[in-house]
């Protein structure tokens, strides 16, 4: 039975980096998962005045959370840290489903997670720490086989991110990690 993994993919500019990581991944799961991308530009700010009622794109977007078997978000790293759009979307969505019960479930309970970065010239070990803390305190469960990937010089003229043999074999095991933990 094919996985369905939901892509969150932490950067908005066309052509992103992280993006096209993401359809690298895409392509190494194949017919082994079902993969849809989340779109989530228009989110609001976390607010708790809007909370209630919900907001129709929270509610869409913890509907397609509910929906997948698991996660897999890619992201860029800003200032060593986890970009602002994608720590707006988990602060959203590990809110609890039932306000009266703050403590209660979230779309984000015990969802399977990983994490993917491309990182202009440094290490995204930094933001990896970052997601290593949050994800677990929002109590999702990380699989902890993480992929970091350079972007290639050349790329920000060309504009196409070129990844190396053995970044395809690290992403390629990070995907087997992902799908053997959902099974």
């Amino acid at each position: 039975m094919s996985k369905n993994i939901l892509f969150i993919v932490g950067s908005f500019r066309k052509g992103s980096f992280n993006h096209q990581l993401a359809e690298k991944a895409e392509a190494i799961l194949g017919d082994r998962a079902t993969v849809s991308y989340l779109e989530y530009a228009n989110i609001p700010y976390m607010n708790q005045d809007l909370e209630t009622p919900v907001h129709p794109e929270i509610a869409r977007v913890r509907q397609a959370i509910l929906d997948a078997d698991a996660i897999w978000i890619f992201s860029p790293v800003y200032n060593y840290a986890i970009p602002g759009v994608v720590k707006n979307l988990l602060d959203w969505t590990s809110r609890a489903l039932d306000l009266s019960d703050p403590r209660g479930p979230s779309a984000l309970q015990d969802k399977l997670v990983t994490v993917s970065s491309v990182a202009n010239g440094i290490s995204p070990e930094e933001v990896f720490k970052d997601y290593r803390s949050l994800l677990p305190f929002i109590r999702m469960t990380l699989v902890d086989q993480l992929t970091g990937v350079p972007v290639n010089p050349e790329a920000w003229g060309t504009g196409v991110l070129e990844v190396e043999e053995a970044k395809l074999a690290e992403l390629s095991a990070q995907a087997d990690a992902l799908l053997a933990a959902s099974n």
